[in-house]
C-alpha cells in the first residue's frame, strides 16, 4: 500500500478517536453542569443573599427571584469538579487527535486539507474546539464545553457519514497559495462563529428562574466577545476571496451563490455588533440577531455546497 493511501487511513482513524474523545469530553462537562454548581450559582448571586439585597440607592428593585436569592449554596461534591477537569483533558485530547488528522491528511494528498467539503468540515469543528480551549485558557467558559464538545462531534460525525471524500488531488483551482490565506481566515472565523452560536442557542433554551446553566449574562458576552473576533477575520477571508476570484477567473465579484451568502454573513454580524453598539440592544432581541446570522453562516459553508451550483461547486461532497 502506497504511503500516502497509510496516511490517509492514519488520519480517518484520528477522526474517529477524536470523534470518541469529544463525546467523553462532553459527559465529562455535563457532569459537572449538572452537580458541580448550585443553581444559585448558576444564577451568579452571592451565597446566602438575603432578598432585596440588589434594592440600588435610587430605589430600583433587584430582577433576580427571591427563591434563588434566598437560596442556600450547597458545597458540589469534589468527584463533579474532578469530572469537569478530567473533561478539560479530555478536550485537549480531543483536540490533539483533531489536529493530527488535518495533518496526516495534508501530508497524504501533499496539500492544504481543506479542498473538499470533508476536508474543510474537520478544519472548522478544530477550529471551533480551539476557540473554546483557547478562550479558557483566558477566563472561564467551562459551562460552554459540554455543547462546544457534542457539536465538534456531531460535525465530524457528519463530516464522515455524509460529506467523506477519498484523499486525492484537487481542480486546479485549488493549488494556489490562496488556500492558505482565504480558507484559513474562513475556517477561523467559523471556529469563533460556532462558540458565538452555542452561547446563543443556550441563552434562547435558559429560563429566567433558577437554572444549572450559566447565567445569561455570561451566555451573551460570551457570545459577543467570540464575534468581536471573529467579524474581523471573516472580513478578511471576504476580501480575500474577493482577490483570488481576480486572480483565478479575472474578476472581483461575480454574485457567484458563494460570494452572495459570504457577503449575507458578513452583513447579518456587521447588523448584530451596530445594534449593539448604536442601538443598545442586549439580551433576546441581539440573540436572536446573532442567531440568524448563525443561520446565515451555516447555510454558507454547507447548505451552498450541497444544494447549489456555482463556481464553487468544486468543494462539493464529491470533492
Amino acid at each position: 500500500m502506497p504511503a500516502e493511501q497509510q496516511l490517509a487511513g492514519v488520519s480517518d482513524l484520528f477522526v474517529v478517536a477524536a470523534v470518541l474523545l469529544y463525546l467523553a469530553a462532553m459527559i465529562g462537562f455535563a457532569l459537572e453542569l449538572a452537580f458541580g454548581r448550585s443553581k444559585a450559582d448558576s444564577a451568579a448571586v452571592p451565597a446566602r443573599q438575603p432578598v432585596g439585597a440588589g434594592v440600588g440607592s435610587a430605589g430600583g428593585s433587584s430582577d433576580v427571584p427571591a427563591e434563588v436569592a434566598s437560596e442556600p449554596v450547597v458545597e458540589p461534591p469534589a468527584w463533579a469538579r474532578k469530572a469537569g477537569w478530567a473533561a478539560m483533558a479530555l478536550g485537549w485530547l480531543g483536540w490533539a487527535a483533531n489536529l493530527a488528522a488535518i495533518v496526516t491528511r495534508g501530508l497524504a494528498v501533499d496539500r492544504w486539507p481543506w479542498g473538499n467539503m470533508y476536508e474543510f468540515v474537520v478544519a472548522i469543528c478544530f477550529a471551533a474546539v480551539t476557540a473554546f480551549l483557547g478562550t479558557q485558557l483566558r477566563q472561564n467558559v467551562r459551562f460552554l464545553g459540554a455543547f462546544v464538545m457534542v457539536t465538534a462531534a456531531l460535525g465530524l460525525g457528519f463530516a464522515v457519514k455524509v460529506l467523506y471524500t477519498a484523499a486525492g488531488p484537487v481542480v486546479p483551482a485549488l493549488n494556489s497559495y490562496w488556500v492558505a490565506i482565504h480558507v484559513t481566515a474562513a475556517i477561523l472565523a467559523s471556529g469563533l462563529f460556532i462558540v458565538a452560536g452555542v452561547s446563543g442557542i443556550l441563552y434562547l433554551i435558559r429560563g429566567d428562574g433558577m437554572s444549572r446553566l450559566p447565567s445569561r449574562a455570561d451566555l451573551e458576552r460570551a457570545a459577543h466577545r467570540a464575534i468581536v473576533f471573529a467579524f474581523p477575520v471573516w472580513t478578511f477571508a471576504v476580501i480575500a476571496g474577493a482577490l483570488w476570484a481576480d486572480k483565478a477567473w479575472g474578476r472581483y465579484w461575480g454574485w457567484d451563490p458563494k460570494e452572495v451568502w459570504a457577503f449575507i454573513t458578513w452583513v447579518a454580524y456587521a447588523a448584530y455588533l451596530h445594534a449593539r453598539v448604536t442601538a443598545g440592544w442586549r439580551g433576546r432581541a441581539a440573540t436572536i440577531v446573532q442567531l440568524l446570522a448563525f443561520g446565515c453562516l451555516l447555510f454558507n459553508l454547507v447548505g451552498v455546497n450541497m444544494f447549489i451550483s456555482g463556481l464553487h461547486s468544486y468543494a462539493d461532497v464529491s470533492g
